[in-house]
């Protein structure tokens, strides 16, 4: 049939690239012709620098329509089975309360948020991560705790790491690991320690501590293989006399009937909030916990939820201590780690909220009474159990029946784990049920004529007395007060309503991408056939994920350039940590380990020198000149002076100012000359993707932000996922994983993440992003981005001084703008203009990065033209407050700017004692008229959060004013 427009089926209603884009093509003409400019095209070459944009078209399938490539996805789904995994290892079945999916996990209210760094329009988050961090200091015992961390397995190298940090003591370079932790822990943790220049020793803790002079010791409760050790505070105890701190790497579920770590002992506990309410996905995205002693909250990873107040004394929420403490410490920041698992963290403290104490002490009873049932079994038929004492999970030593069990359970759709030659591990959860107790029994002793009914059997339990919880835990009123659907479906729309999501208007956040998220991309994410699989499941059963998994490496490779790509990595911050031990390795592989010098510009993310400290190479920074550029002079000067030494550059491209630098060949040619490689941050990647190819330009490496380019919504800050891609050299030292084989990946490279394929979960977004796009689409993405880019730079340039740009006075995808002349001239700041567009319905873009007293706008390519002008019209507005500031027709405290936000409150006082009307203050832009999103709360004061760091819920008195 010949080519005819109207029969094409990528044509017409179910255009996706045009659903995904903002601009209209009329909008995007206006808009050239605003810049001057012919095309994208012409507009593209007059900003990226001629011996790097891609000449011809990427090497991936033209793009389909949504309908289609749902239809494919389900294909592949399908080649998932869905056995009943009783695996365990850290990974549990659970069952997410529908109203939580439907209202959280599917809600764009929810999942489109950026992170709390502005407060006062993200209160409904900050309650449900206070609630996140209530439930845990509650269940683990211990005073304080954070807003969540990326896995288990890397919560406790960052507890490893903590350790160290508090006890100062350069003498003890050794932590302990009993050997009944998580496989995939001890493997994250070797690795973190490797490169920290720790010794891991590992063995039974009650015979191998003494021998060794320790830092810190990390134990299991309960183990991996199921016992729960009624001696624990005894262990404890013996690690302090070590003068060693332990850390003890817990089950939430099972703290329900536990006692708590911190009341016997611990001074760090880790773990997964996985099983309350977040599906297996593969191994991700799930939230880790971390509590700890107060003592230690300087030295803590991650974030903390804090409880501050605002400017009229009201309790208001914030993040406290550790905001990105990153950009301020940098290689001396605690962590590179500066997200979270917001989305899942939220998910796991509403199931609490939702179940409650009672709720939840009826789950964990249930599922403690079936793995009794199943012990009294298992033993009535003379197997022998490993353990004497048990929650859910029971090793049965099995001798030489070992395979033909396994061969047994899986034909009957269950799947069990291989601890080791002769034993068996089977880990029961929230959904087991009565009837799988009988099959599992049936299973192990098919033959046997007669057993008792497991309702007429009165087995003994397997925790006891001494290790029994006595407290009361969750008794806060958050806890007990939502249990009922609609009460529980109204505090959730009650916390959304709290917050300015993209769900309200554009997040103009500068090196953050906040683009669509589209449904389409979400939709499977909730499939059982991709949320409802085991890490550890054999991966005949995963051949759907490992057909998506495959696709997706190839479709980044050919979006990059690169040769090779891990999917291992659950995080940008983790992504940088990879690909700098990629470099190390590879180094090392040619006898070059000696090479440790870390070349990083001054303008970089502060992750890349927190990053560098972590993988254990001496940071060296190179300036900037006046222009924002890398200044080569200083750099060809470090290069000398380090040759020898030099194993990498890290470089954002384009830069963190915003422009396509001219010289990043050069650049890339000087480092490699000097035997060193190239990590370029793929922060940016937006801006490039079917425009250039880092890994063809220089790059040796990159790591990928799959939340940012490709279209995994932020949650709120978190997930996330930062897979690497490299060049064939670096390819045999991308991250490996003890459970499952990464094809081509070697035992020696380490593990960086929890999961073989980090959040695996997630990874159809990015698929369905991509298949939808196609080459042509995802180039236009990138040529739409820098558009609006430079439309917003254009209309607000003569109100605002842009800071940096590149070739024919064009930014890249983002653009700076310095307030530093208005703050001498009228007083105000990058803060308040921030505050004030809150008053506007925006939130504001990114504050005082990479240059203190500036703005960076970043609008990405799903902003359309008039949203732009919306965003404009804000900006120009409050340009025109500051004015009136300036010239003194308002007071330099008393005005808009700086008493905002305004709240619903404001209006509604009795008096106004303030020289602007009540409509100025709420509805300065005509667009407010038909909605106004409304601050909960006035401007929030920090130091009095930092100095008086309360991070548990208030009483609920606290909460009756609002």
């Amino acid at each position: 049939m010949p080519s005819n427009p109207i029969l094409d089926a990528n044509a017409g209603y179910d255009d996706f690239i045009n659903r995904h884009i903002g601009p209209r093509p009329r909008d995007i003409a206006a808009m050239l012709s605003a810049l001057g400019a012919d095309s994208l095209e012409q507009l593209v070459e007059s900003i990226v620098p001629p011996g790097i944009l891609k000449r011809n078209t990427l090497q991936l399938p033209g793009p389909r329509s949504e309908r289609d490539a749902l239809r494919a996805l389900e294909n592949i789904a399908e080649r998932n089975q869905l056995f009943t995994s009783l695996i365990g290892l850290g990974y549990h079945n659970t069952i997410t309360p529908n109203v939580i999916l439907r209202n959280v996990l599917e809600n764009p209210g929810w999942y489109t948020a950026y992170t709390p760094y502005q407060p006062e329009i993200s209160q409904g988050r900050l309650e449900a991560l206070l609630n996140f961090q209530q439930m845990v200091i509650d269940l683990t015992g211990m005073p304080l705790a954070n807003a969540s961390l990326l896995d288990e397995a890397t919560a406790a190298a960052e507890a490893m790491a903590m350790a160290k940090r508090v006890l100062r003591d350069d003498d003890r370079r050794s932590f302990f690991v009993a050997a009944d932790c998580h496989p995939q822990t001890r493997a994250v943790v070797r690795t973190r320690a490797e490169h920290f220049g720790f010794e891991v020793v590992e063995g039974d803790p009650r015979r191998d501590l003494r021998q060794h002079k320790l830092f810190g010791a990390l134990l299991q409760y309960p183990g991996s293989s199921g016992t729960v050790d009624n001696q624990l505070e005894e262990t404890i105890a013996l690690i302090h006399q070590q003068g060693a701190l332990a850390i003890v790497a817990a089950d939430l579920m099972s703290l329900v009937l536990l006692r708590a770590p911190g009341h016997l002992g611990a001074d760090i506990v880790v773990g997964s909030a996985q099983r309350f309410g977040v599906p297996l996905g593969f191994g991700g995205p799930h939230a880790a916990f971390m509590a700890f002693r107060d003592d230690y909250k300087r030295a803590a990873p991650g974030r903390i939820i804090g409880v501050s107040v605002d400017t009229h004394g009201k309790p208001a929420l914030r993040m406290a201590m550790q905001t990105r403490e990153q950009h301020i410490r940098r290689e001396k920041a605690n962590s590179n780690i500066c997200t979270s698992q917001v989305l899942l963290a939220v998910i796991s403290g509403f199931y609490a909220v939702y179940h409650g104490p009672e709720g939840l002490r009826v789950i964990a009873r249930r599922i403690h009474a079936l793995t009794n049932f199943l012990a009294g079994g298992l033993v009535a038929m003379g197997y022998q159990l490993r353990h004497d004492t048990w929650f859910d999970t029971l090793t049965v030593e099995v001798g030489d029946q070992r395979d033909e069990l396994l061969t047994r359970t899986r034909a009957a759709g269950i799947n069990l784990f291989a601890r080791d030659q002769f034993a068996l591990t089977i880990a029961l959860d929230e959904t087991s049920t009565a009837s799988l107790v009988e099959q599992l029994l049936d299973l192990f002793c098919p033959r046997q004529i007669h057993r008792h009914n497991l309702a007429d059997s009165q087995p003994h339990s397997g925790l006891p007395a001494n290790v029994c919880r006595a407290d009361s835990v969750l008794t806060h009123p958050v806890f007990n007060s939502y249990h009922s659907e609609t009460e529980m479906l109204r505090y959730l729309k009650r916390l959304e309503n709290r917050d300015i999501a993209l769900t309200h208007s554009m997040i103009p956040l500068g090196s953050c991408t906040m683009k669509l998220n589209a449904v389409a991309e979400m939709l499977p994410i909730t499939w059982q056939k991709f949320a409802d699989v085991h890490p550890f499941a054999p991966m005949e059963q995963a051949q759907g994920y490992r057909q998506l998994l495959t696709e997706l490496e190839d479709m980044l490779a050919a979006c990059t350039g690169y040769s090779a790509v891990s999917l291992q990595p659950n995080a940008g911050s983790q992504g940088e940590y990879a690909g700098l031990i990629a470099i190390k390795k590879y180094h090392a592989s040619r006898g070059q380990a000696h090479r440790d010098i870390c070349l990083i510009p001054s303008s970089a993310h502060g992750t890349n020198p927190a990053t560098a400290h972590m993988v254990g190479l001496r940071v060296v920074v190179v300036r900037c000149d006046s222009d924002g550029n890398i200044d080569m002079d200083d750099m060809r000067a470090k290069v000398a002076a380090h040759g020898t030494h030099l194993a990498a550059l890290m470089v954002t491209y384009p830069s963190t100012h915003g422009v396509f630098e001219e010289n990043i060949t050069a650049l890339c040619d000087l480092i490699h000359e000097h035997g060193g490689q190239v990590y370029i941050d793929g922060a940016n990647l937006n801006a490039m993707v079917g425009i250039a190819e880092p890994g063809r330009f220089g790059g040796d490496v990159s790591h990928l932000n799959l939340h940012k380019t490709f279209c995994i919504p932020h949650g709120g800050g978190g997930p996330g996922m930062g897979p690497i891609a490299v060049r064939a050299h670096l390819a045999p030292f991308l991250p490996a994983h003890p459970l499952q084989q990464i094809p081509g990946t070697r035992e020696d490279s380490g593990t960086v993440a929890a999961a073989p394929w980090g959040s695996a979960g997630i990874l159809p977004i990015p698929w369905m992003y991509i298949t939808m796009m196609g080459a042509t689409g995802l180039k236009k993405a990138s040529q739409v981005a820098i558009l609006n880019a430079n439309y917003i730079a254009t209309k607000l340039a003569d109100h605002f001084p842009i800071l940096y740009t590149g070739r024919s006075g064009r930014v890249a995808h983002e653009c700076i703008i310095d307030i530093r002349a208005l703050k001498e001239a009228s007083g105000i700041n990058e803060e308040d203009i921030a505050k004030r567009l809150m008053d506007y319905g925006y939130h504001a873009p990114t504050m005082s990065f990479p240059v203190p007293g500036t703005l960076m706008i970043e609008p990405t390519e799903s902003e359309s033209m008039q949203e732009l002008d919306r965003f404009i019209a804000a900006m120009i507005g409050i340009r025109r407050e500051i004015e009136q500031v300036a010239n003194g027709t308002w007071d330099r405290l008393n005005n808009p700017l700086k008493q905002a936000p305004h709240t619903l409150n404001d209006l509604l006082a009795e008096h106004w004692e303030r020289p602007y009307s009540r409509e100025t203050a709420a509805r300065p832009a005509p667009w407010l008229q038909a909605a106004k999103v409304w601050p909960t709360v006035n401007r929030i004061d920090n130091v009095h959060g930092d100095r008086h760091l309360v991070c548990t819920c208030p009483p609920l008195g606290d909460y009756l004013s609002d």
